[in-house]
């Protein structure tokens, strides 16, 4: 599992994000979800590259633990970057606010 944190002061657009993952070889689709929408425990059989590109999501990864023994969560924010490995096991939740992100399968 990789963490791409967004470091420019600006945050990006859309478009601009799309044609970083295409620039990878991805090809992404743009998906939203309104505030406090949730998805349970599941994996996919591929690597997946989702950037959040507005709002915030939080993965938590049920087989993975941080150092007081509790499942890793990993918040997103706009521009945020997620790559996870071929069936590694999350659950999702959006913020507040809602989420709008771009996701691409990595074979």
């Amino acid at each position: 599992m990789q963490v791409i944190r967004w470091q420019e002061t600006v945050l990006p657009e859309e478009q601009q994000l799309r044609q970083k993952m295409q620039l990878q070889g991805l090809m992404p689709y743009a998906w939203s979800n309104g505030p406090d929408e949730y998805y349970t425990s599941h994996s996919h059989a591929y690597q997946k590259v989702l950037y959040c590109v507005r709002g915030s999501i939080s993965f938590t990864l049920p087989d993975q633990r941080d150092e007081t023994g509790r499942a890793v969560t990993i918040c997103l924010n706009a521009g945020d970057c997620l790559v996870l490995p071929k069936g590694a096991r999350h659950s999702a939740h959006v913020g507040p606010d809602g989420v709008t992100c771009l996701e691409a399968a990595q074979l």
